[in-house]
């Protein structure tokens, strides 16, 4: 669960948005620490999220998580499809105007304000976590965990290589990082999805 947690979490931080642009921006003009502190204001956002599914969206939706899986396999197909097709066009490459001054605020809001996450979190991400409570709490913590771990590394990783002027991420390495994690996303769908027609 814990590495499940961290390929779908770093699918979700790979697809290029207002988040990942902030981290690039800020690292122009800081170090690799922003990255990290971006990472932070994200993960305040998503924990509030996390809290409301443990604390009653779940029991709400538990007659409903066949629905659920299955809505969150079609959406992981189709985000995988989404990043193998954006992963031939995306860049690392940005404007140092408008660096941002506040990377934690930053976080929070640009991925509050980003209607790519609320997408992934009503049909993956929620799919993911009540699947994960099935077998208790701490494994539904575990999941979460592993989805962090990737929301740091990556940010944390572009910054590094940005700030240290792109030697360390190339655009071409960041196409290959974007294609696998989009193949994986669509295998990982269709497994998902299956489960309506193939027993387990």
């Amino acid at each position: 669960m814990l590495l499940l947690g961290f390929v779908i979490g770093l699918t979700g931080a790979l697809a290029p948005g207002p988040t990942l642009v902030a981290t690039i921006n800020a690292s122009l003009a800081g170090n690799w620490t922003t990255g990290l502190k971006i990472s932070l204001g994200h993960i305040v956002v998503e924990m509030v999220i996390f809290l409301l599914i443990v604390l009653g969206l779940a029991a709400v939706a538990q007659p409903y998580t066949a629905v659920i899986a299955g809505v969150g396999g079609i959406a992981l197909v189709v985000f995988g499809i989404m990043t193998i097709l954006g992963s031939r066009d995306a860049s690392l490459t940005a404007s140092p105007e408008g660096a941002v001054t506040n990377p934690y605020m930053a976080g929070l809001l640009t991925s509050a304000a980003n209607p790519y996450f609320w997408i992934w979190w009503l049909s993956v991400g929620s799919a993911m976590v009540i699947a994960g409570l099935e077998g208790g709490l701490v494994l539904a913590g575990v999941f979460m965990i592993g989805h962090w771990c990737a929301d740091t590394g990556w940010y944390t990783f572009v910054s590094t290589g940005v700030s240290r002027g792109r030697s360390i991420l190339t655009d071409r390495t960041y196409h290959r990082i974007m294609a696998a994690c989009g193949i994986f996303l669509v295998v990982f769908g269709f497994y998902y999805v299956s489960g309506f027609f193939i027993p387990r």
